[in-house]
């Protein structure tokens, strides 16, 4: 979606990317099968040493996890709305798994309640190792209640965090610091 707003080559962009930032960069397959899944899997792949390969939690996305996982290309499995598909990602050998917060708290479901349950089984398994990577993040609180729930990445949007950032009692404790400072007559440099 995000792409198809870009009009722009999705090979160009997740390369540009991926020369920013540090740490892992999902690129998500278009395919639902296994066989084109993988291919698709595979070419993202090379794009950076960087990229995790998205695939859906599909029995096929599953299929395509475990072989891409097996030659050591980092997997991201998406579209996770239960604990259980959250498990079989896992055993599948995905290094990061998605819930959607937003979209289960749409549908009248408790988004944290998924984080909290996928912690509890990934801890009662530490062999498993993925990463909780919370998705579909819609409000200030999804971040800090995910990050209470256990969750160890999230994907948020800008808006959201330059929320995180903002607070009235910094910007009134930043106002009146200027002022005083102004006040001593005073430069640094």
């Amino acid at each position: 979606s995000l792409v198809a707003k870009a009009n722009r080559d999705f090979k160009t962009i997740i390369a540009e990317i991926c020369e920013i930032v540090d740490g892992s960069v999902s690129a998500e397959v278009a395919a639902t099968d296994h066989a084109t899944m993988l291919a698709e899997g595979r070419v993202l792949a090379k794009i950076a040493p960087n990229v995790a390969v998205k695939v859906p939690l599909t029995m096929d996305g599953l299929k395509t996890c475990k072989v891409l996982t097996g030659e050591g290309t980092m997997v991201n499995v998406t579209l996770c709305f239960s604990a259980t598909q959250a498990l079989l990602a896992a055993k599948a050998g995905a290094t990061f798994v998605s819930p959607f917060l937003g979209r289960l708290d749409d549908i009248g479901l408790d988004g944290m309640e998924l984080i909290r349950e996928i912690r509890q089984i990934y801890d009662n398994y530490p062999l498993l190792g993925t990463e909780i990577l919370s998705a579909s993040i819609r409000t200030v609180n999804h971040v800090k209640d995910a990050a209470l729930a256990g969750s160890d990445v999230a994907t948020i949007p800008p808006s959201i965090l330059k929320a995180l950032v903002s607070h009235p009692l910094t910007d009134k404790g930043l106002a009146q610091f200027v002022a005083d400072w102004k006040k001593t007559g005073q430069k640094i440099v």
